[in-house]
């Protein structure tokens, strides 16, 4: 394995654009309702929340191998394991993992007080909230995303949906701004949909060692009926912003994400083996990502028209 698969391999790179897609939604929303954008603070933006985004799937690795969970699954038969199985597996020693872990943190870090210098202090309120998010998702005392109870859940809305378009709106504009928030919603809930869906694929094992997400807590089938809640109701807020005047008429483009996501649940039964969910994975990810671009677009050709 190269050093550059080694690297995507431990941040799962694969990932970033659930976090970056909805920092271009909200710089597109500063462009096109204030005339604000400048590009200097949309790349420290974009970079700081990538390098944000690398530290909490990093973290979280780190926290699942120390707490036992990521083992539970590697040694559950006919489970598919999600983490990066560098650290389970022996190809990375834990000291050179959480060094890399570290230094990702630390990029975000600078780069959020740089923009906390050009946009304001304020800003630093996302900055703080949003590592402690990323830390305490698995690491002790709080260990929220083992709860059960829906933290992890809210979490996850506020860390890849409302912080990001929000803040990226704010570090143009200098203001914060309701509008920004409901136009988070719909991104925000389908990446919170992702996350929720990854857990499907390894529940017994999270049951063995003690993380109790929804999944573990509601049982397959009734965590299966609540994914396709959320995968309605994120729609029903993109046509929310739409009815407002918050996107333009022809962002109802943003649906048509909907598709994958529609076809996979058509194929899964109310109880499938863990492989059955790889493609609910993919779809999840797919919707999130194009919903926020055709989303972020549709402001744009908005401005142009």
């Amino acid at each position: 394995m190269s050093k550059w698969q080694l690297f995507l391999k431990a941040t799962r790179f694969y990932s970033l654009p659930v976090m970056l897609v909805p920092v271009v939604l909200g710089t597109a929303a500063a462009y096109v309702w204030e005339k604000e954008f400048h590009p200097v603070l949309f790349i420290l933006a974009f970079l700081g929340a990538g390098a944000a985004h690398l530290f909490s799937n990093m973290i979280n690795d780190l926290w699942d191998y120390r707490n036992g969970t990521d083992t539970a699954a590697q040694e559950t038969e006919g489970l598919v394991s999600t983490n990066s199985g560098l650290l389970t597996g022996g190809i990375m020693s834990e000291k050179a993992f959480a060094g890399m872990t570290w230094l990702f943190l630390l990029i975000a870090v600078v780069c959020g007080v740089l923009l906390c210098i050009f946009s304001g202090w304020e800003l630093m309120y996302f900055v703080v909230v949003g590592a402690l998010i990323a830390y305490f998702y698995v690491a002790p005392p709080l260990r929220f995303g083992y709860r059960g109870k829906g933290y992890s859940e809210v979490a996850i809305l506020f860390a890849f949906g409302i912080m990001p378009v929000t803040g990226a709106y704010f570090v143009q504009t200098g203001e914060f701004s309701l509008r920004s928030v409901l136009l988070s919603l719909p991104v925000g809930l389908l990446t919170t949909l992702l996350l929720f869906n990854h857990h499907f694929l390894h529940w017994q094992a999270d049951q063995k060692a003690g993380k109790f997400t929804l999944v573990v807590v509601w049982g397959e089938r009734r965590a299966l009926v609540l994914s396709r809640v959320m995968t309605v109701l994120a729609y029903v807020l993109l046509l929310i912003c739409i009815f407002t005047g918050t996107l333009p008429f022809y962002a109802v483009l943003a649906v048509l994400s909907v598709l994958p996501l529609y076809r996979v649940y058509r194929g899964l039964q109310s109880q499938n083996p863990s492989p059955a969910y790889l493609p609910l994975m993919g779809a999840s990810l797919n919707a999130s990502m194009w919903c926020g671009l055709i989303m972020s677009a549709a402001l744009i050709v908005q401005i142009l028209i």
